[in-house]
């Protein structure tokens, strides 16, 4: 027994006697996230060159009139109408934030702590539904309330999620019966 002991005790690690080797390493592993990251930023900026043609967003009236229905939660990114992985990041649309939705006759107030604010004018709607996921961001099916608008030439899908996930249903509902009366008005 003591001799396990023993040899325990004598059982130390080996120095390190090449610094210079582990430094280099270091340092090389250092300089190879950075570039990482760099790309990552440069494709970033090179997507919003690409959307560059998408028109400045709307900003909310001076009026909006009377809110139907209000939530707060998360804004997770807008696509492509359609293709879920085709992040629009052109005018901060690619920013996640916090979000504050209010509803009215006049259109959808997207308040973003943070990040740039839009209005989506009643005209533009197309649609709301339900899904499970946007750009970067999947959830539990019907977790994600996604709203179709139109902007420009370009049918976009913006995903936001409640902090009361119950809101989505009345939100879709309400946003629907308001664009079939629109459409029944045209």
């Amino acid at each position: 027994m003591t001799s396990v002991i023993l040899l325990a005790a004598e059982k130390e690690s080996a120095e390190v006697t090449d610094w210079a080797a582990r430094i280099g390493w270091v340092i090389g592993l250092i300089l190879f996230v950075a570039l990482v990251y760099w790309l990552m930023r440069e494709g970033w900026k090179w997507r919003g060159t690409l959307q560059g043609d998408l028109p400045e967003l709307p900003s909310a009236p001076e009026e909006p009139g009377e809110a139907r229905l209000t939530m707060e939660g998360r804004y997770h990114g807008s696509t492509t109408a359609g293709q879920w992985l085709d992040r629009i990041v052109a005018h901060g649309l690619g920013t996640r934030s916090r979000v504050e939705l209010t509803l009215t006759d006049a259109g959808l107030d997207v308040v973003r702590p943070g990040a740039a604010d839009f209005f989506v004018p009643a005209a533009a709607l197309r649609e709301a539904r339900l899904d499970k996921g946007i750009a970067g961001k999947v959830l539990t099916e019907g977790g994600l309330l996604v709203v179709t608008w139109a902007h420009g030439e370009k049918l976009i899908d913006s995903g936001f999620r409640s902090d009361r996930a119950a809101e989505h249903n009345a939100w879709v509902t309400t946003l629907n019966d308001m664009i079939n009366k629109m459409e029944g008005a045209r």
